[in-house]
C-alpha cells in the first residue's frame, strides 16, 4: 500500500505500456511500481519507483512481487516459473501464468482455441521438413511458418513458397532451438482487433472493434469503429469475450483477427493493453490502460464508449535519428486537433517511439489529419492512401 492507503501495482517491464499505465494510475491515486532492466527505459524514466532486475530471473521477480500488492505485465517475456511461484506464495499475477501461455505459446494456443470451437486456420506442429511439404500438399503453397514461441511486429513468421525454402527454415531454425508450427496462408480481406477488459469475477467491457492497416507485418494505423458490417462487429466481440473466458484472463486482453470470405479467423492475442487500444486515451469514456488497472485491482469497470464519431491512430515509427522535439509544434498546430503521445525513447530507424491520435467527424479528413501528424513528427513523407482509404 502507499502511505495514503492506495494499492501498489507492480508492473514487470518498463517499456511504453508500463508508462502509458503510470499516466492512467496518477489520476486514480493507484501507486505504481516497474521492473526495469535498465534505468533508461520509457517507463523508468518517468515512473517514482522503480526496481532494476530481469523479467527471467526468479529471484528478482519474486523480491519485487513481495513489495507490489497486485502484479501485472508489460510483455509476455517473463518466467513461467516464477509466475507461478508468485501464485503459490499467495501473491497475485494478473493476468496469471496460465492465462499468459495462451499468448506466449502458439502452439498450444491453436490447440486449445480449436478444441475450444474458436475458429483458426489449419495449422499443424512442425518436426521435420517433411511436415511442411505434406501439409502444403493439402492446403497449398505458400504456406506460413510461425516460431511457436517469441516473435511479433512480422518477426518470427514467414511465407514459404516452395520445399526448399522450408529446407532452409526448418535447418536455421533447429541450429537456433526454435519450434515452429505451419499455417494455411489466409486470404485477407481487412486486419481487426477488439480489446476486452475483464476482472477476476468475469465482469467484461468490451471496446469497439478497430481496423489494424498493417504493413511488413507492423502496424502502422488503426481505424476506430472499423468499417464493417454489423454482424462481423458482432462475431469478433463474441471472440473475444469466448477468448476472455476460455483463458481466464484478467485485465486487458486483445485478439488480432483476419476478415476473410464467409467471417473470421484468429491470428493472434495479447493478454496486455495492446497497440491497437491505443486510440482509447483520447477517444474512450475509459482508457484501455485505465481499464487495466481497473481490472487487475478488481475494481468496477469504467465505460468504453466512444466519445467522437471517428478517431485514427497513427504510429510513428523512426525515420532517422534526429530528436522528435523540434517537431512537436508543427504537429499539434495542424487544424482540427491531434494529440502525440510519446514514448521517451530514442529515436532509431524503424523503432516505434510513439503514436498519434487524431479524432472528428469525417473519416476520409480524421484519417488524412493522423497521417499528416505522424509524418511531421517523424519526418516521413505521407504515403498515397489507396481509393478505399484502407490499405495505405
Amino acid at each position: 500500500m502507499t502511505p495514503d492507503g492506495f494499492p501498489v501495482v507492480g508492473i514487470v517491464g518498463a517499456g511504453q505500456l508500463a508508462r502509458m499505465t503510470y499516466q492512467a494510475a496518477i489520476a486514480l491515486g493507484v501507486g505504481v511500481r516497474v521492473l526495469a532492466e535498465r534505468p533508461d527505459e520509457s517507463a523508468a524514466r518517468v515512473c517514482p519507483v522503480v526496481d532494476l532486475g530481469s523479467p527471467d530471473s526468479r529471484a528478482d521477480l519474486i523480491a519485487f512481487a513481495a513489495r507490489c500488492d497486485v502484479v501485472t505485465l508489460d510483455h509476455e517475456l517473463v518466467d513461467d516459473d516464477a509466475l507461478e511461484a508468485i501464485e503459490a506464495a499467495g501473491g497475485i499475477v494478473r493476468p496469471g501464468a496460465r492465462a499468459l501461455r495462451f499468448a506466449k505459446d502458439k502452439l498450444h494456443q491453436r490447440t486449445e482455441f480449436a478444441r475450444a470451437g474458436l475458429p483458426v486456420p489449419s495449422f499443424l506442429e512442425v518436426l521435420t521438413v517433411d511436415d511442411i511439404v505434406a501439409f502444403a500438399g493439402t492446403h497449398g503453397w505458400p504456406v506460413v511458418a510461425k516460431a511457436q514461441r517469441g516473435g511479433y511486429d512480422g518477426r518470427g513468421v514467414w511465407i514459404l513458397n516452395d520445399w526448399t525454402a522450408a529446407a532452409d527454415l526448418v535447418r536455421d531454425a533447429a541450429a537456433r532451438g526454435t519450434p515452429l508450427l505451419v499455417e494455411a496462408l489466409v486470404p485477407i480481406q481487412r486486419e481487426l482487433a477488439v480489446l476486452v477488459a475483464r476482472r477476476p469475477g468475469g465482469e467484461c467491457a468490451v471496446y469497439p472493434i478497430v481496423e489494424t492497416v498493417q504493413r511488413d507485418g507492423i502496424c502502422h494505423e488503426v481505424i476506430a469503429p472499423a468499417d464493417v458490417p454489423a454482424g462481423i462487429a458482432d462475431d469478433a466481440r463474441r471472440i473475444g469475450l469466448q477468448i476472455a473466458e476460455l483463458i481466464d484472463v484478467t485485465g486487458v486482453f486483445a485478439t488480432e483477427l483476419f476478415m476473410v470470405d464467409g467471417g473470421l479467423v484468429i491470428n493472434e492475442v495479447a493478454t496486455r493493453p495492446h497497440n491497437s487500444g491505443h486510440f482509447s486515451m483520447d477517444a474512450c469514456a475509459t482508457s484501455q490502460f485505465e481499464n487495466h488497472l481497473r481490472a487487475v485491482l478488481d475494481w468496477p469497470l469504467g465505460p468504453t464508449d466512444l466519445l467522437t464519431p471517428y478517431v485514427v491512430m497513427a504510429n510513428l515509427l523512426g525515420e532517422d535519428r534526429e530528436s522528435l522535439a523540434p517537431r512537436v509544434p508543427s504537429a499539434i498546430a495542424l487544424p482540427g486537433g491531434v494529440h502525440p503521445h510519446l514514448y521517451g525513447k530514442e529515436v532509431r530507424p524503424g523503432r516505434k517511439v510513439g503514436h498519434v491520435n487524431a479524432w472528428g467527424t469525417d473519416a476520409d479528413e480524421t484519417r488524412a489529419r493522423a497521417v499528416r501528424a505522424a509524418a511531421l513528427l517523424t519526418g516521413r513523407r505521407p504515403r498515397a492512401q489507396s481509393p478505399d482509404g484502407r490499405n495505405s
